[in-house]
């Protein structure tokens, strides 16, 4: 054998070891961030399912359904029109804080996906 060819074995199993390691970082670490969206994912569910549990025996989501009938309602009945109109108006002038509140108190009552589906919808 030849001194190349002495020295192209050796080099060639060090470039495939080489090789062969980074493919298994990067499997390594693919899947370790498919781990942290899977957990991630459960653990909104999780959560949803929880809330979902704690509200089976409360009325704040009924409470909350019929608050936002009422200017649905009342949109309906002429005489009642300007108020709602001007209760509108005078919402959108509260400030951001307060309005982003409600925001999370809808958003907690109807589940996060659910509200985040409404909002994609509206914006279309």
């Amino acid at each position: 054998m030849s001194l190349l060819g002495s020295l192209i074995g050796p080099v060639a199993d060090l470039g495939k070891t080489w090789l062969e390691g980074k493919v298994a970082k990067t499997k390594a670490k693919a899947e370790a961030e498919a781990k942290v969206m899977t957990t991630q994912a459960q653990s909104a569910a999780d959560w949803e399912t929880a809330m979902a549990r704690a509200s089976n025996q409360s009325w704040k989501d009924e409470w909350i359904t019929i608050l936002f009938s009422i200017p649905l309602i009342l949109a309906f009945i002429p005489p009642a029109v300007p108020h709602v109109q001007e209760g509108f108006r005078v919402l959108s002038t509260m400030p951001e804080w307060y309005q982003y509140g409600l925001s999370v108190i809808i958003a907690a009552s109807f589940g996060v996906r659910g509200v985040i589906g409404i909002m994609n919808k509206v914006k279309k």
